[in-house]
């Protein structure tokens, strides 16, 4: 197992969905959420390092890995931001955690986001890493977030077009998308990257993870508009990868002071990836804000 003997596997049945997940430690409760196109397992390298003195839990998000595939809607609202951050509140709920704090990378940062806006009783500190708002990089698109962010344009298109071309060769795609986004030199773990291959490799996740983006520039863009005025009240850590896109395209703090009360952070030298490009980094950026040193 990726992530050693302390963490044990278990499946939590939601108001929404059943979520897949590995969870261990001893200590204040603390929820890591991945991105895009992983799993659960891009923890897999801080995770038992955490667990010194944490109760970490690891879920894979609704359609990713080996949580199930909820049926999709017009509106995508099943894979909704709000849904997803639903999901993680009742799982913590069920292992009995009412409050508790979470980072989320990519994918995981954005249910981080939407976590913390409705649920702000249950966040005491939040992490958020190497992404800017959704609705702020949709306003400022450009040529440059284009090109970079091409995937938020193309997983979006209707009629089965991204899931019929994915799905014709959905593991050069997802090595594709990790040699892509990672800094030059970046290695991954081949057994957590097998594990990616074998869960994308299913082609209802292939689809719901494009709901997952199509829900990204629809019902998620109303939530956000209708949440103007509302802020992350928790403290934010934000960190983002020095070799990455956003910082390019971004001020990054100065992004997320517009939507948040507390904020703090900085770049780690890495790619987009940055709990497996730089683990010690970011277990020494997480331990420090969590209080834990």
């Amino acid at each position: 197992m990726l992530f050693g003997p302390e963490f044990q596997q278990a499946r939590v049945r939601t108001s929404g969905a059943e979520i897949n997940l590995v969870h261990g430690g001893r200590g204040a409760p603390l929820l890591l959420l991945h991105g895009y196109p992983e799993t659960h397992a891009m923890w897999h390298r801080i995770a038992p390092g955490l667990a010194e003195r944490f109760h970490v839990v690891c879920p894979d998000l609704r359609g990713y890995g080996d949580s199930s595939k909820p049926a999709d809607l017009p509106d995508h609202a099943s894979y909704s931001k709000r849904a997803m951050a639903r999901d993680m509140v009742e799982v913590m709920e069920q292992l009995g955690f009412d409050r508790f704090a979470v980072a989320g990378h990519d994918r995981g940062a954005r249910v981080t986001h939407r976590l913390a806006l409705d649920h702000p009783d249950r966040v005491a500190k939040a992490c958020v890493m190497d992404i800017a708002p959704t609705r702020h990089m949709f306003l400022t698109a450009d040529r440059h977030f284009a090109t970079g962010y091409y995937h938020w344009f193309f997983l979006i298109q209707s009629d089965g077009l991204p899931e019929r071309m994915i799905g014709a060769d959905p593991e050069y795609y997802l090595r594709e998308k990790l040699r892509r986004w990672s800094a030059p030199g970046a290695r991954f773990d081949e057994a957590a990257v097998a594990e990616y291959v074998r869960c994308f490799g299913d082609p209802a996740t292939i689809h719901a993870t494009c709901e997952d983006y199509r829900a990204a520039a629809a019902i998620d863009l109303e939530h956000d508009e209708a949440d103007l005025d509302r802020r992350v009240v928790c403290p934010l850590l934000v960190l983002w990868g020095s070799r990455g896109f956003v910082h390019r395209s971004y001020d990054v703090l100065a992004v997320w002071r517009e939507r948040a009360v507390q904020v703090e952070g900085r770049a780690i030298d890495s790619g987009h990836f940055l709990p497996e490009e730089a683990p010690d980094e970011v277990l020494a950026e997480l331990r420090r804000f969590l209080g834990a040193d």
